[in-house]
C-alpha cells in the first residue's frame, strides 16, 4: 500500500505516507506513554485553515511535536499550491521551504519518519537544492538546554555555567560559552572530525578554541569531558549520533520565531510523567500560572493536569512571534474542568503577554484518534491580544448512521458531520478562569437568568480509599444470635482482596447506593457497606470501642489490615499512629442525613433522585449510604429534598450542566452555578415542585413513562416561571437540549 512516488505523480494527494508504518513499528504502549496520538490529515488541515495558513513561503511555520510529519507535509503542499499560482522560482522556493517549515520531536524514530516524509513532500523540488539539511530536529520543545541549565544551583560566574543534556548514556555537559547556532555547529562538526581522525582530547579542545572563546578551567574540563564521553562511546561501538544529538538539542534556541505554530502536543497526564521530568518542569508550570491550586495539591499537579497545557504555553512563549497564531489539537477537558483547566484558561504567559482565543472546535463525538477514546478538540489562538468573550465554539456532530474514518479527507468529514455554531464564555462572569459555558448564541442571555450561586452545598459520597472489596458486602443470612453472615465483594475494583465469609454485628451495616443504582427519580440499593467511620470525629471508630462493642466486625476488618494500611490515601490523609487502620473518607454528618439528593458523577446527563431511609431484610430501616461515585446534598426535610430534585431534573438545569461540564464528570460544583433558591414552605411553586417530584418517584417505581413525561413537562413550566423565563425561552432550551445532546 506504500507508494513513495505519490507526491510527484499526484501532488494533490500529498499526505503523511509513513504514519501507519510508524504506528506499526512503535509499540502501542510506548506511544501511549509518550502521549503520541497520530493526527488524521483532516484535523491537521482544519488546524492550518483555522490559523489562516495559506502556504505563503515567506511565512514561518513550526510543529514542535511533529511525530511523523503530518503538519509539515500538508504545509509543504500548501506552499507548492501557493507557488504554482504565482509562478515562483523553484530554486528560491525550496530554500524558503527548508528555512521556514520546521519540526521538532523527542522520539528519534518519529524524527526519521518526519524527515523522510519531508523529503518525499518536496518532490521535484529536491533537485534544486544541494546540500539539503532537512529541518526536523530531535529535541525537547519544552525543556531546552537553557531550561536544563537553570535547574542547577550554580555560581553566577560565567565559567561555572553549562548546559546539561540528559541522555540514556548519562549527562552530556556543554559549556555555556557555546551560545550561538554557529558555535554549536562548530562544536559538533569538530567532535565528528576529531573522532574520524582520532584526535586526543587536548587536540579537540584546541580545535574548538579556534572559533569559540572557552578559557575558564571548569569550562575546559567540561569540554574535554564531553569529548571523552563521546570517544568512549565510539570505542564501545555506540557512537554515530551523539554529535548530531547535541546539535539537535540546541535547535529550539536558534531556529528563531514563527508566524504559525501548529500540531498535536503530547497528551500525558501529570501522574504519568516521570519524577525527574515533573521536577524539571515544575518551575515552568509555575512560571505560566498553570498551577492554579495551592499547597500539596499544587505540588501533586493540581487535579489531572495534562502536559499538553505546558506544551501549549511554552510553544507560544518560546516560538511564536508577536501577533503570531497557534493551532493545536488538544484535550477538550481543558475548557470544561474546574481544577485542572483553571490555570490554562488564564490565557496569559504568567504576567506577560495575553493570549487571544480565536476559536475552538469540539470533536468529542467524532473520536478522531485511532485506538484512543480522547476528549478531542482544536484550539486556535493569537499571541499578544486579550481573549474577548464570547468565543466562537463549533460542536461537531456525526450525521445519523455515518462514521468518520481516520483516512477521510477534511471535505469528506465535513460532508459526514453537522457543525453547530455555539459561543463559549466563563460560566462565572466574574472569574475568567472558570469552566466554559458553551451554548447557542441566543440562549446565552437566557441562561444568565438561571446561572448563579446556589443556596445548597454538595459533597462526594463515602470513599473507602480504593478498598471497596473490603467494605462492600452481600448478606447471606442472619444467625439466631443476631449476627449477620456476610461475604465481601472481593471481585470488584482493581485491587485484589481475599474472599472472606464472616459473622458480624448488624449495627454498622447500611444499604449502599452505587452509581449504577441511581436513575432519574429512582434509587435502589444493590448491596451493603460496613460503615466504620465516626461522622463527627471524621476518623474510624476507636479500636478499643470496636473490640468491646463490635468484636466480630473488628475481627472481620483484621483480616484485611495489611491491605487497608497500604492504601495511599490512608497514608496521605491520616496519621497511622493515631487513626484506626480502617478509617474511611468523605464521610460526615451529611452522609447520614435522613434525606439526600443524589446524582451520578459519571454520566452523560444530569440524573438525580431523592434518597429516603430504606427498609431492607436483615437490617431493618436505615439511611442509605451513597458511594463516592455519587454526589449528594444532605437534607433533613423530605419536602425540601423533592423540591430540589425537581429543579435539578428540569430541562433548564440539565442544559446548563451539559453545557459547561465534561460529559462524564458531574462533580459537586455543578449546583454552585445554578441559582436554586432556598426552599420556602410558604411558596406555592416550591410546594408544587416538591409534590411533582414525589409523584415522579412513585411513577418511576411503576415504570410509568407516560406519566413521568407529563410530570416533567409541568416541572419545566414551573421551573421556568420560578427563574423568570418566558414560554418561548423554555421551548428554545428544550430544543437545544434535544438537538445538541
Amino acid at each position: 500500500n506504500f507508494e513513495p512516488a505519490t507526491p510527484t505523480i499526484e501532488p494533490e494527494y500529498t499526505r503523511d505516507l509513513l504514519k501507519r508504518l510508524y504506528q506499526f513499528l512503535v509499540p502501542k504502549k510506548l506511544r501511549h506513554d509518550l502521549g503520541e496520538y497520530y493526527t488524521p490529515d483532516w484535523i491537521a488541515e482544519r488546524i492550518l485553515n483555522q490559523v489562516g495558513y495559506d502556504g505563503n513561503p515567506d511565512k514561518r511555520l513550526l510543529d514542535p511535536g511533529c511525530g511523523s510529519g503530518t503538519f509539515l507535509v500538508l504545509a509543504i503542499k500548501k506552499v507548492k499550491q501557493f507557488a504554482d499560482s504565482r509562478f515562483l522560482d523553484p530554486r528560491t522556493l525550496v530554500k524558503k521551504i527548508v528555512k521556514n517549515i520546521v519540526g521538532f520531536d523527542l522520539n528519534p524514530l518519529a524524527v526519521i519518519a518526519a524527515r523522510t516524509n519531508y523529503l518525499l513532500a518536496l518532490g521535484e523540488l529536491r533537485r534544486y537544492i544541494s546540500p539539503l539539511e532537512i529541518p526536523v530536529y530531535m529535541c525537547d520543545s519544552i525543556l531546552t538546554p537553557s531550561d536544563y541549565a537553570s535547574l542547577f544551583p550554580q555560581d553566577r560566574r560565567p565559567e561555572l555555567n553549562y548546559y546539561p543534556l540528559e541522555t540514556s548514556q548519562g549527562v552530556f555537559t556543554v559549556p555555556a560559552e557555546v551560545s550561538s547556532k554557529e558555535e554549536v555547529e562548530h562544536l559538533t562538526s569538530t567532535i565528528e572530525e576529531c573522532l574520524r581522525i582520532e584526535c586526543s582530547p587536548e587536540q579537540f579542545v584546541r580545535k574548538v578554541q579556534h572559533k569559540i572563546p572557552i578559557h575558564g578551567d571548569l569550562s575546559l574540563q567540561r569540554l574535554e569531558a564531553l569529548y571523552q564521553k563521546v570517544l568512549s562511546l565510539q570505542e564501545r561501538g555506540e557512537n554515530g549520533l551523539w554529535a548530531r544529538f547535541i546539535k539537535n538539542a540546541f535547535a529550539p534556541l536558534f531556529v528563531g520565531r514563527f508566524d504559525y505554530v501548529v500540531g498535536n502536543p503530547p497528551w500525558v497526564n501529570w501522574e504519568s510523567l516521570s519524577d525527574d521530568y515533573r521536577n524539571a518542569t515544575t518551575r515552568l508550570w509555575q512560571k505560566y500560572g498553570l498551577f492554579s491550586l495551592k499547597g500539596w495539591q499544587a505540588r501533586m499537579g493540581g487535579g489531572k493536569k495534562d502536559l499538553a497545557m505546558l506544551f501549549t504555553y511554552t510553544s507560544i512563549d518560546n516560538y511564536l512571534k508577536e501577533k503570531g497564531k497557534l493551532g493545536f489539537a488538544i484535550t477538550q477537558t481543558l475548557f470544561k474542568t474546574k481544577g485542572a483547566g483553571e490555570g490554562f484558561r488564564r490565557f496569559r504567559l504568567g504576567k506577560k503577554e495575553h493570549i487571544k482565543v480565536i476559536g475552538v472546535d469540539d470533536l468529542v463525538e467524532l473520536q478522531p484518534f485511532e485506538g484512543a477514546s480522547n476528549w478531542s478538540s482544536i484550539i486556535a489562538c493569537q499571541k499578544g491580544y486579550k481573549t474577548k468573550y464570547p468565543v466562537s465554539y463549533y460542536l461537531w456532530k456525526k450525521k445519523k448512521g455515518i462514521s468518520v474514518k481516520v483516512d477521510d479527507t477534511l471535505e469528506m468529514v465535513t460532508q459526514k458531520t453537522v457543525r453547530h455554531h455555539l459561543t463559549a464564555r466563563p460560566i462565572d462572569r466574574h472569574q475568567s478562569s472558570s469552566p466554559w459555558l458553551t451554548t447557542k448564541p441566543k440562549l446565552d442571555s437566557v441562561l444568565e437568568k438561571v446561572i448563579g450561586r446556589s443556596e445548597y452545598q454538595a459533597r462526594e459520597g463515602a470513599n473507602t480509599g480504593g478498598a471497596n472489596g473490603v467494605y462492600w458486602l452481600r448478606i447471606l443470612s442472619s444467625r439466631p444470635d443476631g449476627l449477620l453472615v456476610v461475604e465481601n465483594l472481593y471481585d470488584i475494583g482493581r485491587k485484589e482482596v481475599p474472599r472472606i465469609k464472616a459473622a458480624i454485628e448488624p449495627q454498622l451495616v447500611y444499604p449502599l447506593l452505587r452509581g449504577r443504582d441511581v436513575s432519574r427519580w429512582k434509587a435502589t440499593p444493590s448491596c451493603f457497606i460496613l460503615m466504620v467511620q465516626d461522622p463527627k470525629r471524621r476518623t474510624g471508630y476507636p479500636a478499643d470501642w470496636m473490640k468491646e462493642k463490635l468484636p466480630h466486625s473488628y475481627a472481620y476488618l483484621k483480616n484485611f489490615e495489611t491491605i487497608l494500611r497500604e492504601r495511599s490515601a490512608y497514608n496521605k490523609y491520616f496519621d497511622p499512629e493515631k487513626n484506626p487502620f480502617y478509617s474511611m473518607y468523605n464521610i460526615g454528618i451529611h452522609t447520614f442525613a435522613s434525606y439526600k439528593l443524589a446524582w451520578r458523577y459519571i454520566s452523560n446527563d444530569f440524573i438525580s433522585c431523592v434518597v429516603n431511609p430504606i427498609t431492607m431484610e436483615y437490617i431493618g430501616q436505615k439511611v442509605a449510604i451513597p458511594d463516592h461515585r455519587l454526589m449528594i446534598i444532605g437534607l433533613n426535610k423530605l419536602q425540601e429534598a423533592h423540591y430540589l430534585c425537581a429543579l435539578c431534573n428540569s430541562s433548564i438545569s440539565r442544559l446548563i450542566v451539559k453545557s459547561y461540564v465534561v460529559g462524564t464528570q458531574l462533580s459537586t460544583h455543578i449546583v454552585k452555578n445554578i441559582n436554586i433558591p432556598k426552599f420556602n414552605a410558604d411558596n406555592k411553586i416550591h410546594l408544587r415542585l416538591s409534590d411533582l417530584s414525589h409523584q415522579a418517584h412513585a411513577a418511576a417505581e411503576r415504570d410509568d413513562k407516560p406519566l413521568i413525561n407529563d410530570i416533567e413537562e409541568e416541572i419545566d413550566y414551573l421551573a421556568a416561571s420560578l427563574w423568570g423565563l418566558t414560554g418561548q425561552e423554555l421551548r428554545e432550551i428544550k430544543a437545544a437540549l434535544a438537538e445538541l445532546f
